[in-house]
């Protein structure tokens, strides 16, 4: 398999910042593409830095012109009484998603950088690309939700339709529901939205079911596999792969778009699923078949959510690039039972600073850890999901 891969890097992408307090912090795109540098493994001539931003033009191939309107309103230092009384209109004076002085550079270069992936890859530049800042999948084109101001992929899967005419299938690993992407792309046959999930019985958005299919034109191209709370390693990688690829078998797409959202992990603070390093490392490397077995190769992935900030972000956003390089790390951790020591340089500079003792391995040791007391009923009712999610592939 080729490692023509390209890193996106928007420098601005590193302004997007809720808050010190709030859980989606941008320190995440550092302490993994430094632990990228200190094993050799991400070169500077394969950093592309995109040239410019999303202007409105861009923007509004998802976001109703008067959406980004307010959010450029809202980036101002002061901005007026008016525009802050409007924000609770638009999803932007909540919990989650407050607007920040700068919103909208943030955002719109999260979006530049996503656009870029796309264009590198489907304009023949480079066969694989990885926008690690990327992947904000809450947002809707009239509002943001769940820490996500404008929704890049959807930005870069319209701008995919519109430039390329390419069939574009949307793969989203995130713990939380894809859901924005869904349902922007629910009536277009062109695109086929794909996402595994903690169930949204339990979990927001609290959608994701496996009734959601699509409409009209759009009906059979949107396929949710929605697990049981505490799915372990095991289960949640035979959800995953028994349907992904029904998925891009039946669907044949010109490139893959993935989003990689790590926080699927049995330490992550925002869900209830107790899977360990291992989804990630074999998550990426089956997207990359997939994309060499159906998309001629061509694959743009995307980071996402992920709130362990320290011990699981930096490993599972590492091992997407390693995945898609075919660096020789990933190839020694596919061995069975196979391990592999983090570079001492990187623990070395963020073990004074880590307010968590940082793991010293590329994958976890789950040997000590109990198994979760209902693995056989969890893995039961996932099974059943999964072959209701593709029954129609069958």
């Amino acid at each position: 398999m080729s490692s023509n891969a390209v890193f996106i890097r928007h420098p601005e992408s590193a302004l997007y910042k809720f808050g010190e307090e709030h859980p989606f912090n941008p320190i995440r795109l550092t302490l993994a593409g430094e632990l990228l540098q200190s094993a050799n493994a991400l070169q500077e001539e394969a950093i592309v830095i995109p040239a410019y931003t999303a202007d409105h033009s861009l923007l509004t191939l998802v976001h109703r012109p008067d959406y980004v309107d307010i959010v450029e309103k809202l980036s101002e230092d002061h901005p007026s009484p008016d525009d802050i009384g409007a924000a609770a209109k638009y999803g932007l004076d909540t919990e989650d998603t407050p607007f920040f002085p700068g919103i909208h550079t943030a955002a719109a270069a999260i979006v530049a950088g996503s656009v870029e992936a796309a264009d590198q890859v489907m304009s023949g530049k480079a066969l694989h690309a990885y926008h690690m800042a990327g992947g904000l999948h809450h947002a809707f084109p009239d509002r943001g939700a769940g820490f996500c101001v404008y929704n890049d992929a959807a930005v870069a899967i319209r701008h995919l339709r519109q430039t390329y005419n390419a069939r574009v299938l949307y793969i989203d690993t995130d713990v939380h529901h894809g859901d924005g992407v869904q349902w922007v792309f629910y009536d277009d046959p062109q695109v086929c939205t794909y996402s595994i999930h903690e169930t949204g019985k339990f979990l927001f958005p609290g959608t994701g079911f496996v009734h959601e299919k699509g409409t009209d034109a759009g009906f059979g191209t949107c396929f949710n596999v929605p697990v049981e709370p505490y799915t372990e390693d095991d289960s949640w990688l035979e959800s995953f792969r028994e349907s992904v690829e029904k998925v891009a078998a039946a669907f044949k797409p010109d490139i893959i778009i993935s989003q990689h959202g790590c926080d699927a992990h049995a330490y992550d603070p925002l869900s209830h699923i107790h899977c360990s390093m291992r989804i990630y490392k074999e998550m990426p490397a089956i997207i990359h078949e997939l994309a060499h077995r159906y998309a001629g190769g061509r694959w743009a992935a995307l980071g996402g959510g992920g709130y362990d900030i320290w011990r699981v972000v930096p490993r599972a956003w590492s091992l997407v690039w390693l995945a898609m390089t075919d660096h020789p790390i990933a190839a020694a951790l596919e061995e069975e039972g196979s391990n592999a020591p983090l570079p001492q340089q990187w623990l070395d500079r963020w073990k004074p600073l880590s307010p968590e003792e940082l793991p010293e391995w590329w994958l976890d040791d789950w040997s000590e850890v109990p198994p979760i007391p209902r693995r056989e009923e969890i893995t039961n009712k996932n099974r059943a999901v999964r072959l209701i999610a593709v029954q129609d592939l069958t």
